[in-house]
């Protein structure tokens, strides 16, 4: 591939270049202000009603397991639909649902039962949204070469709104209540609505020859028989049960250990944040996908470690200065598995693997939540429990580690196979 004759900052946001990507991207960018804000007024209402922590696991993992539930059969369904309809249907859903919490919250009536089920049903809303929104991202793309640098600018949207609205929550939180950042995020919905209805896509023809088990035995298929797909879910998996389910229990640290209120909560997710945005940006100037399984050993163990220092410190300003090293970590881990994914993945194959990757990563955590909310019920606490889950990504990391030389190998047989269609991230001559 020829080196990029644009400048850094225009190879780094070059996906931008098509309109479709452009006004996703703005409505997005709304939208997750929003959900970032819904994020944490949520864990702090469930945290006010009932100061338990096994409640705030319950709660995420009933917002989570319907990805891992129904993973495989909304990946069939995706590669059958059209994305932008689904996703504009999803978007809606998702609306009524924070709306529908925004009321009760507003009118005083709310209770912890009102927020699990409302957590459930958004989270069958995500098990089609998410890997659908995955799936749509090359349709969006003028250039599919543009596709690991669409990836990662999604990342980097996704973590300059996990900036904002935590830090906006603390003060809407402590100032006004819960209830209006409910409402914000009803209404940030439209935005990423209006986005798609302004697209002008190239239709797509879906007419499926098999039967849809027979589809989703292909797919089951297809993801046991790619060394690199099979390893990226895997480790992906392994970090979304021990690791990112931590964030569960930022409720009690900023209200327990560090002795803050709403405002500590909103500080310290967006600290989280502002480190994650740097790792997507940093992921976007990436020259290419090689020697990204490098970085996703480091990338773990990184992220381990990050979550032992935080879990030993008991000072507000050490926890704010280590939570952007688990940000940073973590998002790279997630996108670099998300690029090695939508690189190598076949077209017909998108809908179902990126559902896969549902499963992987918000499908197993769940589990992780429960488990964590259930061990911090115990005598380990929030601290001890944070420090398992980080030592676990360690042991993750070195279990990987040992597969990289293999991964290696296929990864520039891969490579040569594709030749130069999708081999670069963020070069600039070249897309949760």
């Amino acid at each position: 591939m020829k080196k990029s004759v644009h400048a850094p900052r225009a190879g780094m946001f070059r996906a931008l270049r098509s309109r479709n990507y452009q006004l996703y991207f703005s409505g997005q960018l709304v939208s997750l202000v929003g959900t970032w804000l819904a994020h944490v007024a949520m864990s702090w209402l469930v945290y006010r009603l009932t100061g338990s922590k096994l409640l705030l696991g319950l709660v995420a993992f009933m917002g989570q397991i319907p990805s891992f539930a129904l993973g495989p059969f909304t990946g069939v369904l995706i590669d059958r639909w059209d994305l932008r309809r689904t996703i504009i249907a999803t978007q809606a859903l998702a609306m009524l649902q924070a709306a529908t919490l925004a009321i009760l919250t507003l009118t005083g009536v709310v209770t912890v039962a009102h927020v699990v089920i409302l957590a459930a049903a958004l989270g069958l809303i995500n098990a089609f949204d998410m890997p659908a929104r995955q799936a749509f991202i090359v349709q969006m793309l003028d250039r599919r070469e543009d596709l690991g640098n669409a990836i990662a600018l999604n990342s980097s949207m996704f973590n300059a709104a996990r900036i904002l609205g935590p830090a906006a929550a603390g003060i809407l939180v402590a100032a006004v209540g819960e209830g209006l950042c409910f409402l914000f995020n009803s209404l940030s919905f439209l935005a990423v609505i209006a986005a798609l209805l302004a697209m002008r896509l190239t239709p797509v023809e879906r007419n499926p020859a098999k039967k849809a088990w027979k589809e989703l035995r292909d797919g089951l298929g297809y993801v046991r028989d790619s060394v690199p797909i099979r390893s990226a879910l895997l480790l992906m998996a392994l970090v979304s049960v021990s690791g990112v389910p931590y964030m569960v229990l930022m409720p009690v640290f900023a209200s327990d250990i560090l002795h803050g209120g709403p405002r500590t909560l909103g500080f310290l997710s967006a600290s989280s944040g502002a480190g994650a945005l740097i790792g997507a940006l940093a992921l976007a100037a990436r020259p290419s996908v090689r020697g990204l399984e490098r970085t996703l050993v480091v990338a773990t163990a990184g992220f381990g470690a990050a979550l032992i220092l935080f879990a030993l410190s008991r000072w507000f300003a050490l926890s704010v200065l280590i939570l952007p090293l688990a940000g940073f970590s973590a998002i790279t881990l997630l996108a670099s598995c998300n690029t090695l994914l939508q690189t190598f993945v076949d077209d017909a194959m998108r809908g179902r693997v990126m559902a896969f990757y549902g499963m992987a990563f918000m499908g197993m955590m769940p589990f992780g939540s429960l488990l964590t909310g259930a061990l911090a019920e115990t005598s380990l606490g929030a601290p001890g429990t944070v420090m398992i889950n980080g030592s676990s990504c360690i042991l993750a990391a070195i279990i990987f580690a040992r597969k990289v030389s293999a991964l290696r190998a296929e990864l520039e047989r891969a490579l040569g196979a594709t030749g130069s269609k999708t081999t670069s991230i963020g070069d600039g001559g070249n897309g949760m």
